[in-house]
């Protein structure tokens, strides 16, 4: 005997009956855990170990993030000329080896910050290659309609991740220092590569022949994707207000460990929790993100977002040593990540979505190539400004920016833009 609702597992919870959803998951998951961790350790083994100040502390955040400016564009038409999954084994396994390399750089008492800089920008490099193909590749492994639901499941792993990788790393860097911490982010890398190898998945877009793609025009091909982007009434929006958060916040993010670490006097297990409350945040957000879509709509969603980043970021210089100052931070950093658990999401799921599956790594590129541009200027320039004027000042002026990208996209067509299918 049937009835008119299935309680099928697979019925209630469509992405877990895909195995290779799940092991995407998987593979995606164990990455981020690391990732956390080394995005600390990296900061903190250049203030402690190192001795950066808080400009050489931008430099080593722009690094990372020149090849996406530099490179993007061009990294986003070959990843729509070729398979995604090869190139998201081989740059795994890439940034395993790069990673192995900074350890073993200070065993050797070789590790300078100009060394450091150049070993994070060809790591940055390989992770854009990386970042193209994966938000190309989901399209692949789900149907439209649970693609924001997949997105919301990557961004709850990626928050979960961001709790345990920032609370286990100011333990672990406390107790082993940063270079060992950066090892654990080698074997996750390692691991996701493994598991992303053995995926059995047929991609939509076959690569075209030797001949075919020789003959491909690049400028125009680079043409279509920037004019579906900028020019397109909603995602043109969206795309200038996201490029403008990413400066802000790379403004906030760069004098951050400093103003904990060295103005506040936190050490390094204090400023790993107060990240980890973040993640606490964004697990909380990324667990609302679908209903927050279905129920208001994609643009008044992401808005909302948008205004809550600069309300928990303005908390930040307000903050104080002691428990007072502990406690602020943590508010600051979980109403911060809030609004990207949400955000994010909805967002990804919008763009998968509307963008045909040949233009998917165009658009990917373009959008984080550009973000990631914007962080390549403003880490820098934040870090400079705290020299200027002053940590205040400047992660006051990082938050008045976020306040202005928030007003410019409300008062844009973005806030009508709804999504029909993608829930």
């Amino acid at each position: 005997m049937t009835t008119g609702r299935s309680t099928e597992p697979g019925a209630r919870y469509p992405l877990l009956a895909s195995t290779r959803f799940v092991r995407f998951w998987l593979a995606d998951s164990v990455s981020m855990f690391g990732t956390y961790i080394t995005a600390q350790a990296l900061q903190l083994l250049a203030v402690l170990t190192l001795g950066a100040s808080t400009f050489e502390l931008g430099a080593l955040r722009a690094a990372q993030w020149a090849p996406y400016l530099l490179f993007g564009l061009l990294v986003g038409v070959l990843v729509d000329r070729y398979r995604r999954k090869p190139i998201l084994v081989g740059a795994d396994i890439i940034r395993a080896g790069l990673l192995t390399l900074i350890p073993l750089a200070v065993v050797a008492q070789v590790l300078s910050m100009p060394m450091l800089i150049v070993l994070v920008s060809v790591f940055g490099a390989v992770s854009l290659a990386y970042d193209a193909a994966h938000q190309s590749f989901l399209p692949n492994l789900v149907p439209p309609q649970l693609l924001t639901q997949a997105n919301a499941r990557l961004e709850q792993s990626s928050s979960v991740a961001q709790i345990g990788g920032q609370g286990v790393a100011g333990i672990l860097i406390k107790l082993v220092g940063p270079p060992a911490a950066v090892l654990v982010d080698a074997v996750s890398y390692l691991i996701s590569g493994l598991v992303l190898a053995t995926l059995p998945v047929t991609e939509r877009t076959s690569p075209p022949g030797r001949s075919t793609r020789s003959t491909r025009n690049l400028r125009a091909e680079l043409r279509e994707g920037l004019r579906w982007v900028y020019r397109h009434p909603a995602l043109g929006p969206l795309a200038l207000s996201s490029h403008a958060w990413f400066f802000f916040t790379s403004m906030v993010s760069t004098i951050y460990p400093y103003f904990v670490v060295r103005h506040l006097g936190f050490d390094a297990a204090a400023h790993g929790l107060t990240l980890a409350a973040g993640g606490i945040g964004a697990v909380a957000g990324s667990s609302i993100a679908v209903r927050a879509g279905r129920r208001f709509g994609v643009g008044p969603a992401i808005i909302a977002c948008r205004w809550l980043a600069p309300a928990g970021y303005a908390l930040i210089p307000l903050a104080h040593s002691g428990t007072g100052g502990f406690t602020i931070l943590c508010v600051a950093q979980f109403a911060f990540w809030l609004s990207v658990g949400i955000d994010s999401p909805v967002e990804m799921g919008y763009r998968q979505s509307i963008t045909p599956d040949r233009l998917l790594g165009r658009m990917n590129a373009t959008m984080r190539s550009m973000n990631r541009g914007a962080i390549v200027i403003g880490a820098p320039l934040g870090g400079a400004l705290a020299g200027l004027l002053g940590l205040h000042p400047a992660l006051w002026a990082a938050t008045g920016g976020l306040i202005l990208a928030a007003l410019t996209l409300n008062a844009s067509p973005f806030r009508h833009a709804r999504l029909d299918g993608g829930w």
